[in-house]
């Protein structure tokens, strides 16, 4: 179980636990999430039991919404904070990040098995079109 204010990284993406779902009755919860820059954050996905909204803090944030581009402030680092509502969801990041650990190769059987845990639908390959698109 993660605690406030507990940080987990993975790849190029921090996140910071800043309300636990449990804490508000499982309503919501908010992590606060940091992003190396030129760095994808997510592959493209869809969240099945909750709704995602994300706040730039402070960097630039592309994203794509309905197959639309949009892109959000300016800088290197992004800093930006995420309310999951219902909640639960936050402590997805814990479980995916030792997965995911910077210069091993991922472990995609147990990246999908916990998208799957937490109801995402992922679309790995279209990550190679959102970094086309960013170069």
């Amino acid at each position: 179980m993660v605690e406030i204010n507990q940080s987990v990284h993975f790849r190029e993406l921090g996140s910071t636990y800043k309300v636990l779902s449990e804490s508000v009755g499982g309503s919501a919860a908010i992590v606060e999430h940091t992003l190396e820059g030129k760095c994808l954050g997510a592959p493209m996905h869809k969240h099945t039991r909750e709704n995602e909204i994300s706040y730039v803090l402070e960097g630039e944030l592309s994203v794509i919404q309905m197959e639309k581009w949009k892109l959000r402030d300016k800088g290197n680092i992004l800093c930006f904070i995420e309310i999951i509502t219902s909640g639960n969801f936050e402590y997805y990041f814990a479980e995916l990040a030792p997965y995911l650990l910077k210069g091993q190769p991922p472990q995609m059987d147990k990246v999908r098995e916990t998208g799957q845990k937490y109801g995402l639908i992922v679309d790995i390959n279209a990550a190679s079109a959102i970094i086309k698109n960013t170069d």
